[in-house]
């Protein structure tokens, strides 16, 4: 069975210039707000094909451990990789969303555990302390960092030469 797929390009309108508080300009943006595990990570939208919910994932056991394994999406084999590995942090326990990005290498899947949000990117409150992320963003009482799929993807960090 093939999962279910919700195309990011038809959930994103386009969004308005905004003025800082400190009077500088920010042009916002549509991310997308991922929960992995207790903490909260943003991706630009420009960067996701897809969101694919229950991706059913076919586990490779001589993969790295950022790779959790392979998925079908649409016809198209895709490896899903593991957001808190890639991170430095706890694997992920639980895969019920799959984040498609483009990379260099073809589509890969960024495991999300619980319901992405698409929301307004403001201005950084900060910059992000976590390799693979550059600033901090808030909303409410979530403070997010926003992922650099540059230096999270690359070969040597997912373990791929």
């Amino acid at each position: 069975m093939e999962a279910a797929t919700l195309s990011a390009e038809t959930a994103t309108p386009s969004s308005p210039d905004t003025t800082t508080p400190d009077g500088s300009r920010h042009i916002a943006r549509r991310s997308l707000l991922m929960p992995v595990g207790h903490d909260w990570y943003l991706l630009d939208m420009r960067w996701v094909l897809e969101v694919v919910a229950d991706p059913v994932v076919t586990e490779l056991p001589t993969a790295p451990s950022t790779v959790l394994g392979l998925f079908n999406m649409r016809g198209e084999i895709v490896p899903l990789l593991d957001t808190g590995v890639l991170l430095g942090f706890a694997p992920v326990r639980s895969t019920p969303f799959a984040l498609v990005v483009e990379t260099p290498m073809g589509p890969a899947g960024l495991a999300a555990t619980d319901v992405p949000e698409s929301v307004e990117l403001g201005p950084a409150i900060g910059r992000a302390e976590t390799p693979g992320t550059t600033t901090s963003h808030s909303f409410g009482l979530r403070i997010a960092a926003l992922l650099d799929l540059e230096a999270l993807l690359a070969p040597a960090r997912i373990g791929v030469s």
